[in-house]
């Protein structure tokens, strides 16, 4: 006990050591006489979750509950009495913890892969909670050889479905690499050892080279006076294994195999070292990303470019901030690490999940209000509940056992009688929540949905189905008896029933009133479940909505005709040439330029001036003699609205509704998708293309981060050909 005390001390001489001994005296209390699989006694487990706590810099309460997050469950040690003793946010934690423990995937198809993910995100109220489980998991993970080879796979497989991409979506960095590492390690040891062979036979030889670049680096920025530090960083295996498998490339073509990572005391510093690098060696063209005006989801920093050194080999260089260092290697954690003796903390961090927006509180000076703020409601307008079987099915808050028997299948919604809801019988208006196990009960003497069902359920899913039901089974006489009551209405009122009763003003009445179509109006009016009244009211005002319409429409044609007579038909390119009029423009299609974006034109021999992007690999790789006919263009600032196609890169995982994801994410942002390639790798990987229409280079960034958001995929950048 001794030296893990005085291990923690070690890492934070401010922490309550008082308490963490309390703590560890009832976890040996407790766990006296357990032994773990390899023969060595339990106690062991909890107290190196706790010094990977430690390590990360968690705060007591959290490394209190490391150390105790087994007892509940695997003893007679009470969650009452671990209130009692240690106070309600401890016994908050372990409880999730616990819960998170219990749960058994019996599916483990790779689709729901990212739903289980999700479920874990619900299930846990507070960050910590997921944090004290990825220390459970490594841990286990470090001593997994001591279990079965089936258990063995299903563990590993599971950490690199689950607890790895929750590791990364907290940018806890160290954590996510060595969970890869060992999962592959076990998954795949012949590529894992011949990956490890390949990298320690060209690893000398690697080094000598590195090393000589350091060195040019270094004295680069003494001149610069600049306080730095500089290192060489290999690259973890699973992430050379991800990319030799999945983008079909040899350990040689993997040009961040190693990186040189810079670290300095500013941003401002940060790009003057960028600066110095580009001025040493010739960046290669797509490969810059600039994490610091555009920041990963998680919170990532830093500036990454790969150039060409002196013989033709690229190398990655990583330039960061030291705080942009420690959130790189603690994520989320880094809080906890770093905020001993510091006053007060200005910045306002933006942790985005899964498309889902988390904002954070400024930081406090008291860290048990900071607390408070790190609640986690992410997924609030979800619910993740379990069939028998153990598949995870999402639906919207507040669903009922009729919207989760529809989401199974039609035939089993329409004979639900009932349910039950963790070995329990419910009704059907039952409330579900996270991480309930769900059975529906049907009969097959059930006379199936009601017109009451629509209120019951809650997603779209359900109401369109219990919907056709009832147009199918049921209520011709009343969709015919309302159709009719609706005719003599608007008959006795006055109106003309051909102008008011248009099939499409019907339709958009029924969408007001939550009924899928005009059958389904005529319905509820036969029933009396809509007022005719209101009905004809509405129809009126889509109609005088039309006319208005029709008037508008006519005006802008006369307009447009007006201002076409005013205007000279000539091509518009958003580009000018300084002191040149009347000159044919065209944009090359091998870098296919935007507003924002440096350019420079081409004097072609008879096909006038291509315009090009500065950094275009066709203009740096021009010999000295064709470079006298470049000539100075600008974009044109009164053709601000003008778009222009350009060509997007996007690499991801081949799966059902993934264009539709893509196309969507586009329609949202308002860019016209003007072209789209796609070709299939290896490994049910694709290579897309698409061209868009973009404006500038601001909505370019825009839709690349967007598009990264989308599942599955892992990489999206600007093309260049």
């Amino acid at each position: 006990m001794e030296k893990f005390l005085d291990d923690l001390l070690n890492i934070n001489p401010n922490i309550d050591i008082q308490l963490i001994e309390k703590a560890y005296k009832k976890a040996e209390e407790f766990h006296k006489g357990q032994l773990r699989k390899s023969g060595e006694p339990y106690l062991v487990h909890p107290i190196e979750v706790a010094k990977i706590l430690a390590d990360l810099g968690m705060d007591e309460n959290t490394i209190v509950a490391g150390l105790l997050h087994d007892t509940v469950e695997d003893t007679s040690y009470s969650q009452e009495d671990l209130k009692a003793d240690f106070g309600e946010e401890v016994a908050l934690l372990v409880d999730g913890v616990t819960k998170l423990g219990s749960l058994v995937f019996e599916s483990k198809e790779e689709r729901q892969a990212e739903n289980l993910r999700k479920m874990f995100l619900a299930m846990s109220k507070d960050i910590r909670v997921l944090i004290i489980k990825l220390a459970d998991r490594l841990h286990n993970l470090r001593t997994i050889n001591y279990m079965s080879e089936d258990q063995i796979r299903e563990k590993c497989k599971e950490t690199l479905e689950i607890y790895a991409p929750l590791a990364s979506r907290l940018g806890i960095y160290t954590m996510k690499f060595e969970l890869e590492d060992i999962a592959l390690k076990q998954l795949d040891p012949d590529a894992y050892y011949d990956l490890v062979s390949q990298v320690k036979m060209k690893k000398q030889k690697r080094e000598e080279y590195i090393n000589k670049v350091i060195n040019e680096i270094k004295e680069s920025l003494n001149e610069l006076k600049i306080p730095y530090d500089i290192t060489g960083r290999s690259k973890h295996f699973y992430s050379i294994y991800r990319k030799m498998k999945y983008q079909n490339k040899q350990l040689d073509e993997i040009f961040d195999l190693t990186a040189i990572r810079i670290i300095v005391d500013s941003v401002k510093d940060c790009y003057a070292v960028l600066g110095a690098v580009h001025t040493m060696w010739k960046p290669i063209p797509g490969r810059f990303k600039d994490y610091i005006a555009m920041p990963k989801t998680n919170r990532y920093q830093s500036l990454h470019t790969t150039v060409i050194g002196d013989n033709g080999e690229p190398f990655e260089i990583q330039i960061r901030t030291y705080e942009m260092h420690r959130i790189a290697e603690y994520g989320i954690a880094a809080h906890w690490k770093y905020k001993e003796g510091v006053s007060e903390d200005k910045e306002e961090g933006k942790l985005a999940w899964l498309r889902q927006t988390l904002e954070w509180q400024k930081d406090m000076n008291d860290p048990k209000e900071f607390m408070e703020t790190l609640k986690v409601d992410l997924f609030s307008n979800q619910v993740f509940v379990f069939t028998p079987k153990g598949d995870v099915i999402e639906l919207p808050a507040g669903s009922t056992p009729l919207d989760f028997a529809f989401k199974i299948h039609s035939a089993i919604g329409v004979k639900c009688i009932g349910a039950k809801v963790n070995g329990k019988m419910v009704p059907i208006d039952h409330t579900l929540t996270n991480g309930n196990i769900v059975e529906i009960v049907t009969s097959s003497n059930s006379k199936g949905p009601s017109i009451d069902w629509l209120k019951i359920a809650k997603s779209s899913n359900a109401k369109n189905k219990i919907r056709q039901w009832l147009k199918k089974e049921n209520k011709s006489e009343n969709t015919d008896k309302g159709k009719e009551m609706l005719e003599k209405y608007v008959r006795r009122k006055g109106y003309d029933t051909q102008q008011l009763l248009k099939s499409q003003y019907i339709n958009k009445c029924a969408k007001n009133f939550n009924l899928a179509s005009a059958d389904d109006l005529y319905t509820a009016l036969g029933s009396g479940g809509v007022l005719l009244s209101k009905t004809v009211n509405m129809l009126l005002e889509f109609y005088q909505e039309e006319k208005q319409a029709e008037l508008r429409r006519k005006e802008k044609a006369e307009n447009l005709v007006e201002s076409k007579k005013k205007v000279k038909k000539r091509e518009q390119t958003g580009v000018t040439v300084k002191g040149v009029d009347n000159l044919l423009i065209r944009f090359s299609k091998c870098c296919n330029p935007v507003p924002g974006d440096e350019i420079i034109g081409f004097i072609t021999k008879g096909r006038g001036i291509s315009v090009h992007r500065k950094d275009c690999v066709n203009v740096i790789s021009l010999p000295e003699e064709e470079r006298q006919r470049f000539i100075s263009v600008e974009w044109d600032k009164q053709k601000e609205d003008m778009s222009y196609d350009t060509d997007i890169n996007i690499l991801a995982e081949d799966r059902k509704g993934l264009f539709s994801d893509l196309s969507r994410v586009c329609e949202d942002m308002d860019v016209h998708i003007a072209g789209v390639n796609a070709k299939s790798a290896k490994d049910r990987i694709v290579n897309i293309t698409m061209t868009l229409s973009i404006s500038n280079t601001s909505q370019m960034e825009k839709v690349l981060r967007s598009l990264r958001s989308v599942p599955g995929v892992s990489d999206v950048y600007r093309a260049i050909t």
